[in-house]
């Protein structure tokens, strides 16, 4: 599996981000071509070789001619829902900016659709969000890790006034996330880069074991005595059991409309759980009730725990970490009958374990007639092993 590692040894922004992907050798041309699907005008993007102290790298300029930097979030969300981009990009896209939408909206306490986003309203930040994703897809990143992130200190201008540093919406999307101090004056993550990093890492800490092939640099705007510079380190993740944590979160409910709990799954599922499932139980008194239990990422229990007490009657959640073990995997795509689809192969002990994805069977079984059970067995016999 082709991993990425952020090394944010003095920061992290979009246009960082981009640069670092362009110095690991993203395509310009293809680049360019996915990310006019936007269906945006006014900007340039300029991209050059530039150095920092003793480092060089590739520093990403987005050049805007439209002024506007003040649009509302649903603005935003609907340039990026309404566009001709690719479904896996769009969805990805449109997380990381609900998110920042939904840390300007927590801060201001004003709906998520109604929020304006000034500094993030901008052509930029929707260029340096998309195209980081398309970038990451280009390379065939399946997986992306990140140290922890170094917070500046000081005060910065904004549209609000002067704002200490980390930016209230920043502080807000880094909750969960470990941070420290480099001793830096000045902002060292900007909102967009915390907006896209807490949402597409795996994980926050030390570099996992990867087989290195490419490194690059993203040259940050500002000078400090540290090179502003993102290092990106790209390579095969080593092939053998992987072991991570989770939080577990579970509460007991018997007392709540049982119609809340599809919404209460979906709204979990939007803000990255990674599982939630009900189990039927029974309470004291035999009272019916329904376990919630939700697989969390360590970094976005609070989030997930905020939503269960805004939508759910409960008034208490217990939190417990979990050590998860992962067979090595990957996702590839097969030829059949029907078109391409996708195919998830894990590894033990170098024997591949093979499951098709079970939305392209279904869309396939939908569309042909042909029963779900032996289009998965046809997509499986076409795996080469």
């Amino acid at each position: 599996m082709k991993a990425i590692y952020f090394d944010c040894f003095n920061g992290i922004s979009g246009d960082m981000i981009l640069g670092a992907l362009f110095d690991l050798g993203l395509d310009k041309e293809a680049w360019s071509r996915e990310l006019n699907k936007l269906g945006i005008s006014g900007y340039t993007v300029k991209i050059e070789r530039k150095r920092k102290g003793p480092l060089m790298g590739t520093d990403v300029n987005i050049i805007v001619e439209d002024k506007i930097t003040h649009r509302h979030a649903k603005e935003i969300l609907d340039i990026v829902s309404n566009s001709r981009l690719d479904d896996d990009i769009k969805e990805k896209s449109l997380k990381i900016l609900t998110r920042i939408a939904q840390a300007e909206s927590s801060i201001h306490n004003e709906p998520l659709e109604e929020v304006h986003l000034h500094e993030l309203g901008g052509i930029d930040t929707i260029v340096d969000v998309v195209g980081s994703i398309i970038g990451l897809k280009l390379l065939g990143i399946e997986a992306v890790y990140s140290s922890p992130l170094p917070i500046g200190e000081g005060f910065i201008e904004t549209a609000h006034g002067k704002l200490p540093v980390p930016a209230p919406a920043t502080i807000e999307l880094l909750k969960g996330i470990p941070v420290y101090s480099n001793g830096m004056k000045g902002e060292l993550v900007t909102p967009t880069g915390a907006g896209i990093i807490s949402t597409i890492s795996y994980g926050f800490g030390p570099i996992p074991t990867l087989t290195i092939e490419k490194i690059g640099y993203g040259a940050g705007k500002k000078e400090f005595p540290i090179p502003n510079m993102l290092r990106a380190i790209m390579g095969e993740l080593y092939q053998e059991k992987q072991r991570d944590t989770n939080t577990i979160i579970d509460v007991n409910i018997d007392d709540m409309n049982p119609q809340v709990y599809g919404y209460l799954m979906d709204r979990l599922f939007e803000l990255g759980a990674l599982d939630v499932f009900f189990t039927p139980i029974y309470m004291k008194k035999s009272r019916p009730a329904v376990k919630l239990t939700v697989i969390s990422p360590n970094h976005l229990v609070d989030k997930l725990v905020e939503v269960i007490f805004k939508e759910t009657t409960s008034i208490g959640v217990r939190i417990y970490r979990v050590e998860k073990i992962m067979l090595p995997r990957e996702v590839v795509e097969v030829d059949t009958p029907w078109g391409t689809a996708r195919v998830k192969i894990s590894y033990i002990n170098g024997t591949p374990k093979v499951m098709p994805e079970y939305d392209d069977c279904k869309a396939i079984a939908e569309k042909t007639g042909i029963p779900i059970q032996e289009v998965m067995k046809e997509i499986t016999s076409r795996v080469k092993r």
